[in-house]
């Protein structure tokens, strides 16, 4: 039988270290904290922490626990789709150019449901067209 670590046990796995590192270091103002992945219910309590503290994450806004969200499952996508189905791998060569094609496709040709069903580069020229024609308050 498999251990499953409870969320209180995972939070206090998470912060126990965090704690660790404000005591010994105490921390320089302006600090800026380089977080790893963890679940929503750990990465509230750890976000929380570390306003408490003073420190800043490196990504997104203070307090929001979503701002890699968008960018892990992009990256999920992309190892789905590129690494792990065009593999196995004979150059470093080989995944850049893989990973060039990709991003171009992704960007100029992926409908995304959270844009409307639009490229990324469409929701971009919309966004750049709003805000020239003053559509989008400053």
């Amino acid at each position: 039988m498999a251990f499953k670590a409870s969320a209180t046990q995972d939070t206090q796995f998470v912060l126990d270290p965090l704690e660790q590192a404000i005591h010994a270091r105490r921390p320089a103002e302006k600090l800026v904290h380089h977080p790893d992945r963890g679940n929503q219910n750990v990465s509230i309590k750890y976000i929380e922490r570390l306003v408490d503290a003073g420190l800043e994450p490196s990504v997104g806004s203070v307090g929001d626990i979503y701002n890699n969200a968008f960018a892990e499952a992009v990256i999920g996508l992309f190892k789905t789709e590129v690494i792990n189905r065009l593999g196995p791998w004979k150059s470093k060569d080989q995944v850049e150019w893989e990973t060039l094609q990709w991003v171009d496709w992704f960007n100029k040709e992926h409908l995304l449901e959270s844009l409307g069903y639009i490229t990324p580069i469409e929701a971009e020229e919309k966004y750049e067209r709003a805000l020239k024609s003053d559509k989008i308050a400053a």
